[in-house]
């Protein structure tokens, strides 16, 4: 059974969280915490592939040239080497899921 209260808690960017939910391998699933007005470094990944999934609150992800508003059931696909961006202009904070195959940890190019 995987819980969010027993996973591994990590802190980045300027108050936000991830928990460790998954971590194999071959496959990495975080729940991530984006308080109001936060943002992730514009980058890319090398190897890894990703897919955004929004539990609570909006996203805005930019990914190439294009801008996308995610609400909650919502989700978006990112492959390897596209650049994207992750930031929450919403109000509340913003939760989801991020998956990668493989795990993008050491595979981030800024």
């Amino acid at each position: 059974m995987i819980d969010r209260r027993t996973a591994e808690h990590y802190s980045w960017g300027s108050g936000c969280d991830g928990w460790h939910l998954v971590q194999t391998a071959t496959l990495s699933v975080i729940e991530e915490r984006m308080p109001p007005g936060t943002a992730e470094v514009r980058h890319y990944h090398r190897r890894a592939n990703q897919f955004f999934y929004v539990l609570e609150g909006t996203l805005s992800i930019e990914v190439g040239e294009n801008e996308f508003v995610l609400s909650p059931g919502q989700g978006i696909h990112i492959n390897a080497g596209e650049p994207h961006q992750v930031r929450n202009q919403a109000a509340v904070d913003a939760e989801f899921l991020v998956v990668s195959n493989p795990p993008s940890h050491g595979d981030r190019v800024s």
